[in-house]
């Protein structure tokens, strides 16, 4: 169980009367803001966040809808709500100069923030934004198809958080992943209930997120000045064929691919990629 960091939480004013929840590891480095994808939080970074705090002051943030966020009831999961969450919280921490990583949903806000409020960020390490274009997929695929589905029926309680991890242990995709990060995962996942644990990521929200992944920010990617390194594992799924060509059309993006990885990399090996993390930012410095 992971047990190495313990960041100080911040309750933060959004847009659409939100709450967003950001962590801050501390240190006086140079910032890096860490975004997570669809259905997790910000604490499932701590490994990373743990191994790069000695270099970076660390800060993570829960998206609306997303671990210890506040959001009225019937708030839209549009993900320019989730670039303006991501604002909010570089606005309010006064974080200047800002470094970001993201991944999936959380690197695809990244991306939309910067075309809302070009060079916010320094420099930025994605790994497989969802950046949706007609040449990428099919109008029904882009909008949440078999995923969206798939969240609705996913099961939210558990007797306990230790059930919770066994059984995502024991099947895919967390059961490739490091015991530490999906220990983080699930310990700040879940909310006590009255029959146990259940998620703090509603399967209707997760679903609702990802229909929401249509977005503008193909079409404006040449908008995107700042230093941008776009990683992808080797899965061949889609996150990963996206992934090139995103990095070919950003005007400073460079691609990297990691074959023995798939869309979960973050979570499967954290302290390569936290050396990777460190080695691509402490270079745009």
């Amino acid at each position: 169980m992971n047990e190495h960091a313990s960041p100080a939480v911040t309750l933060i004013e959004s847009s659409d009367g939100v709450i967003v929840a950001a962590h801050d590891y501390g240190h006086n480095g140079p910032t890096i803001v860490f975004c997570h994808a669809t259905g997790f939080h910000g604490r499932y970074w701590d490994p990373i966040c743990a191994q790069l705090c000695n270099d970076f002051h660390c800060v993570s943030l829960d998206f609306r809808g997303h671990g210890n966020s506040s959001v009225p009831l019937g708030t839209s999961m549009n993900w320019v709500g989730m670039a303006e969450d991501l604002l909010c919280v570089v606005d309010h921490l006064n974080l200047d100069p800002v470094l970001a990583v993201g991944h999936s949903m959380g690197a695809s806000s990244i991306l939309l923030a910067e075309q809302i409020r070009p060079s916010t960020f320094k420099s930025a390490w994605l790994f497989e934004p969802i950046v949706i274009s007609p040449s990428t997929f099919t109008e029904e695929n882009s909008k949440g198809g078999s995923l969206a589905a798939s969240a609705r029926k996913r099961k939210e309680i558990f007797a306990s958080r230790s059930e919770a991890y066994e059984r995502y242990a024991s099947r895919p995709p967390f059961s490739q992943v490091d015991p530490d990060a999906l220990w983080a995962y699930v310990n700040y996942g879940f909310s006590d209930h009255a029959e146990g644990v259940i998620l703090k990521c509603r399967g209707e929200i997760e679903a609702q997120v990802f229909e929401s992944s249509l977005t503008t920010i193909h079409e404006n990617l040449a908008s995107v000045q700042t230093t941008v390194t776009v990683a992808a594992g080797g899965d061949k799924e889609g996150p990963a064929q996206i992934a090139p060509v995103v990095a070919r059309e950003l005007p400073n993006g460079r691609f990297e691919s990691f074959v023995e990885f798939t869309h979960f990399a973050p979570m499967e090996n954290p302290n390569f990629i936290a050396r990777k993390i460190r080695d691509e930012l402490i270079g745009t410095l």
